[in-house]
């Protein structure tokens, strides 16, 4: 029996193991989000019952052909992994109220319907033999179950809406082992904290997995926050830990018909990567796999190219990256940091020569990652000046080559006021 404390409390007791709980999740930078329900089927977005207005009579009856084939989480997993991912979120319930496990909650399940198998615990071992941290996402807005509508206005409902809710998390966290991310979605219709009974509810996760990391999308703000469609923290997210959430074509979570037209390139991908390192962010980056599980061919060639680059370049993504925390901002490209190192991304290829101002400590030594090669530099005051570049970008695969700039220590800048660009009214 779980003995709940009050929520102040509760707060401070995961304030304190945080740190140490999410210092993998830091490191691992880069995870994969999987979208996959009976919405597959259709091949038109995830929201399609919704949007579309299906009847939930017509839309359950998707369930009876839905016949993922064995080995497609293994499929998932291995792409994962060459892609230089480090850990993966499934949809174990979608909006949609279906669930991959065997739940006791309800038969609208893959285990009484459908494959009549538990995807859940496939997935579980595929990321398993891939060395892969694995995450469950969890609906909290449900359009199948009787009560998730009602539980809005009808006390009884609530009531019986928060069991099924509580007890189908209870199971998530019971079935399958160790499990390393919880990562909750739309809290509607009941919107707070006090409606959902968050507080019992992530207390009761926690004592069954001390370790795990949650989301803020159960309307507490947890470990992690999930901006979405936006590689960009929101004001306040710095103080944990945040995460990007995007999809493979910018349209669709759920496997999409013709979505390929608007998929990624393996630059795009680079750059999101980047630019959430350059903010002390993560990238989960999602796939929505066609009906049968088969992992979109649009997404295979760009995650695999994403993983050749990382196997150059991974030292400036993977690891206690930071925020630059300096440097004038240019538009060739960004940096992170680790210590006192300082990576320069240079996603625009703009000649033999690449300036950076603004930083005080002296330089010891430039390399370019990308082909191992040292660089010729000098610095003078605030200037740095990277020399002798190859007229062409030396990275084949995503047009992104990183420079390693190693400090003397930890690298300090500063703003001057004479700078052109304060005296034009750029500030940071």
């Amino acid at each position: 029996m779980v003995e709940y404390v009050p929520r102040w409390q509760y707060e401070q007791q995961t304030a304190a193991t945080r740190p140490e709980r999410m210092r993998w999740w830091r490191e691992s930078r880069f995870g994969m989000f999987i979208h996959f329900g009976l919405y597959a089927l259709l091949g038109r977005q995830e929201w399609a019952m919704a949007t579309e207005c299906i009847p939930r009579e017509e839309y359950e009856k998707l369930a009876n052909r839905f016949h993922p084939k064995p080995g497609a989480p293994r499929e998932w997993a291995r792409l994962a992994k060459q892609a230089g991912m480090k850990y993966m979120v499934l949809t174990t319930k979608h909006h949609e109220g279906y669930c991959l496990w065997n739940t006791n909650q309800t038969d609208y399940n893959s285990v009484k319907t459908g494959p009549r198998r538990d995807i859940v615990a496939e997935y579980v071992d595929a990321c398993r033999a891939e060395g892969l941290s694995v995450g469950f996402y969890y609906s909290l807005m449900d359009w199948h179950h009787p009560d998730g509508g009602r539980c809005h206005y009808d006390p009884a409902a609530r009531r019986r809406f928060i069991e099924f809710t509580h007890g189908c998390v209870r199971e998530l966290m019971t079935q399958y082992g160790r499990i390393d991310i919880l990562w909750y979605d739309v809290k509607r219709p009941l919107d707070n904290a006090e409606g959902w009974e968050s507080d019992a509810m992530n207390q009761m996760v926690r004592t069954l997995q001390p370790h795990i990391l949650i989301n803020n999308r159960s309307a507490l703000p947890e470990d992690f926050a999930t901006p979405e469609g936006e590689v960009k923290p929101q004001p306040g997210d710095r103080g944990r830990g945040w995460e990007a959430c995007m999809t493979f074509n910018g349209s669709s979570w759920g496997y999409l018909i013709g979505g390929e037209a608007d998929a990624w390139r393996p630059r795009d991908i680079v750059k999101m990567l980047g630019k959430a390192g350059a903010r002390g962010g993560n990238l989960l980056l999602n796939i929505g796999p066609l009906p049968d599980g088969s992992v979109p061919p649009d997404a295979v060639q760009p995650l695999k190219t994403v993983g050749r680059w990382l196997e150059r370049h991974g030292e400036a993504v993977y690891g206690l990256v930071e925020e630059s925390g300096g440097g004038f901002p240019t538009f060739c490209g960004k940096t992170t940091r680790k210590a006192n190192v300082v990576y320069f991304w240079r996603t625009v290829w703009c000649g033999t020569e690449q300036g950076l101002g603004g930083y005080e400590t002296p330089l010891k030594s430039v390399t370019c990652l990308t082909n191992g090669q040292p660089v010729r530099f000098v610095q003078e005051g605030y200037r740095i000046r990277l020399l002798d570049l190859p007229q062409q970008c030396p990275d084949p695969d995503c047009g992104v080559a990183i420079f390693r700039l190693e400090f003397e220590r930890e690298p300090v800048f500063k703003w001057l006021p004479t700078t052109p660009a304060i005296v034009a009214g750029w500030t940071p």
